[in-house]
């Protein structure tokens, strides 16, 4: 049992190096090279669809343009949907470059054979492959809909954590540190297992069978980031709501 692990381990598809990264060291601080390097082409990516969708606006839109509108028209029912009528407009950028970027990091991983491009040390992955990624996605949530309550409410956002009564203040704190602790692995949980689950299966049966999965692995991977993008804007309604009724 032991020669067949060590074979398994021995191949490359199925290494899984724990804490071995490439860093970058700018003065004294550690900068850790593999997410910025994958993030930045995603970015590139998202860049280069908003050039090419936007450099000759047609009224009848085509190819790019169309696919484009389809993904505004999208984002903006999903904004629309958690925020409602009056509050989305401000927030709909904000929905929608999270859902883009997961989107898109998520599908990087599913579709480029990031393995075939080697690095120093490590291994380059999707973005949301890493921890720091994600809790980085979920920390900006949590500013954000801290933001938006303090925003709308000012000193008065404050008074939910004592009520309906002050004997709930630690649950309502507990709470705000485990909605950024739920975004993030949650997130980062689906897509680890994701690709690990294909690395296994192209390990054993190379061929046709890891196909469908990977093919699952694609709709996973835009469903957690419709999940995430859907609970950000949920988290900044829920900070906004009450407001109306207090006006009133």
């Amino acid at each position: 049992m032991l020669d067949v692990l060590d074979t398994f381990s021995a191949l490359p598809i199925a290494s899984l190096e724990v804490g071995h990264h490439l860093y970058w060291h700018i003065g004294n601080l550690k900068v850790h090279g593999q997410v910025f390097i994958t993030s930045w082409i995603v970015i590139a990516i998202l860049l280069t669809a908003s050039v090419l969708a936007t450099r000759n606006i047609q009224r009848v839109p085509t190819g790019a343009q169309n696919l484009m509108e389809y993904a505004l028209e999208f984002l903006r029912d999903l904004a629309k949907s958690q925020l409602g009528e009056k509050e989305y407009r401000p927030w709909l950028p904000f929905i929608g470059t999270l859902f883009l970027f997961i989107f898109v990091s998520n599908w990087s991983g599913a579709l480029v054979p990031w393995k075939l491009i080697h690095i120093p040390e490590g291994e380059l992955a999707a973005p949301t492959n890493d921890i720091n990624t994600t809790v980085a996605l979920a920390l900006l949530t949590s500013i954000a809909y801290f933001y938006a309550g303090f925003k709308k409410k000012g000193l008065g956002y404050f008074a939910k954590y004592i009520e309906p009564t002050p004997i709930l203040l630690p649950i309502a704190i507990l709470e705000d540190f485990t909605k950024p602790l739920s975004l993030s692995f949650r997130l980062f949980g689906n897509i680890l297992a994701d690709e690990l689950v294909v690395a296994v299966l192209v390990l054993l049966v190379p061929l046709f069978v890891p196909i469908p999965v990977m093919m699952l692995g694609l709709f996973t991977s835009a469903i957690q980031a419709l999940v995430f993008a859907t609970l950000a804007a949920a988290y900044i309604h829920e900070a906004l709501e009450g407001h109306g009724e207090e006006e009133h």
